[in-house]
């Protein structure tokens, strides 16, 4: 098999946006390379503001045929986090 390649996002959205919601998003933005989509944390404080949380994800890709490029990857986490913003009204946590 060929090398699987992570890359952690975290996201903050108003606190009524549900998790699965964002997860959905960013499973279709990520479109096929994407294998695997895990939550790894959740965060409320004063560091993101009130009535927000901050959801922490960890993005496995991979290809069935070759060893993916960093490009792909990054262009893959990019549209996930492009369409969880589009439909969440996501922001990166910075």
């Amino acid at each position: 098999t060929y090398p699987v390649a992570t890359q952690d996002v975290a996201l903050v959205v108003d606190a009524t946006v549900p998790a699965a919601e964002v997860e959905a998003a960013l499973r279709d933005g990520a479109g096929v390379l994407l294998e695997s989509l895990r939550l790894f944390d959740l965060y409320r404080g004063e560091q993101i503001g009130p009535d927000q949380v901050s959801l922490a994800y960890a993005l496995r890709f991979r290809a069935p045929d070759r060893t993916l490029t960093a490009e792909e990857v990054s262009a893959a986490r990019e549209a996930a986090v492009a369409e969880a913003a589009r439909r969440t009204g996501a922001t990166q946590r910075g």
